[in-house]
């Protein structure tokens, strides 16, 4: 079996600049990283995890938790973090907590226990208190989430500011009877998308109350159910915001089944930019939520501070209008 001293003889360095090559650190020149990586495949040098590990005191492993392992949402977020960590090296370990306080802590406490170096958290129902105890005793970056006091560990989207803009511009468009389906009360993201559209209708001057709003889920059956909600209290409504784009949908197929014909009859924006949002008919116009691109940035935050030894940076992200097919204009 080959030895790190036989890859450091061969590559002419040290046994500790070979260790620090294998460890992925930036305190190597990149001619010298070179030479020992051709050393180890000229040798067929295999690192020994578990030494490594135990020689740094680090298992080079992330822990995640998300809500979910399905859906067009999550999927982007855990590549995301899983790209960027390979390329330096480093391996993911995920868990879900199906958005529920308790299985999220279970999950927490199970990567834990696998002495992950750091937690990478898209939760849904842990709350503030919990977050900062359990930021004393492992680095924790949040994703899609603003907590104060943990500012610099998270990566959040300007939820309000996004959908503030997505109802503008259907008040753009001519529209001044809009009704808002919003996702669960417990959903931070969901909260604060309502706040933008109640901010851009009071802005605008338009009359807008409880009757307006609709909380289902940021699911395709809550598009179903919202639209069953408004329809049922009779209100007179041209355009609707959706609280997230597989809502959306679920707004396309009660469409579909009652002969409504959008945007004709009916103005649809979503929120999030998924996948299906490019391939429904109409194609959704909706507001992007750059969920790739945050990911990567916070797994990138973690390799900088749990292996760079650098201060971590949080970041407020921007959703941006897409417009497609689904908003009418009613100025035309």
């Amino acid at each position: 079996m080959t030895t790190i001293k036989e890859v450091s003889e061969l590559a002419g360095v040290s046994q500790a600049t070979v260790s620090r090559v294998m460890n992925s650190s930036e305190r190597v020149a990149d001619v010298t990283r070179v030479k020992v990586k051709a050393a180890m495949a000229e040798l067929g040098y295999q690192p020994n995890s578990v030494a490594q590990a135990l020689a740094s005191n680090r298992s080079n492993t992330i822990g995640m938790v998300v809500a979910s392992l399905d859906g067009p949402f999550y999927g982007p977020v855990m590549s995301g973090v899983e790209e960027e960590l390979r390329g330096r090296n480093k391996h993911l370990i995920i868990a879900s907590g199906h958005g529920q306080a308790d299985q999220e802590k279970e999950a927490i406490s199970f990567l834990s226990s696998r002495q992950v170096d750091g937690l990478i958290l898209l939760t849904e129902s842990v709350d503030a208190a919990y977050l900062k105890c359990l930021n004393e005793r492992i680095p924790i970056y949040l994703i899609n989430q603003h907590i104060d006091g943990l500012e610099s560990r998270n990566m959040w989207l300007d939820n309000e500011g996004g959908s503030c803009a997505a109802t503008q511009y259907l008040i753009s468009m001519g529209h001044t009877q809009i009704v808002c389906a919003g996702g669960q009360s417990y959903k931070q993201d969901a909260n604060e998308r309502i706040d933008g559209f109640l901010k851009a209708m009071t802005g605008a001057g338009l009359p807008v109350s409880e009757r307006s709003i609709v909380r289902t889920v940021f699911e395709f059956s809550g598009g179903l159910e919202a639209m069953l909600h408004f329809t049922a209290l009779g209100l007179p409504f041209t355009a609707i915001v959706a609280g997230n784009d597989e809502m959306a949908i679920g707004i396309f197929e009660w469409a579909a089944q009652n002969q409504i014909r959008i945007p004709e009859d009916l103005s649809v924006i979503g929120f999030d930019d998924v996948l299906m949002a490019n391939y429904v008919k109409p194609r959704l116009t909706t507001m992007n939520f750059p969920v790739y691109e945050m990911a990567r940035a916070s797994a990138r935050m973690a390799l900088d501070e749990v292996y760079g030894k650098l201060s971590p940076h949080g970041m407020e992200f921007k959703p941006n209008l897409v417009r497609r097919d689904s908003v009418r204009d009613l100025n035309a």
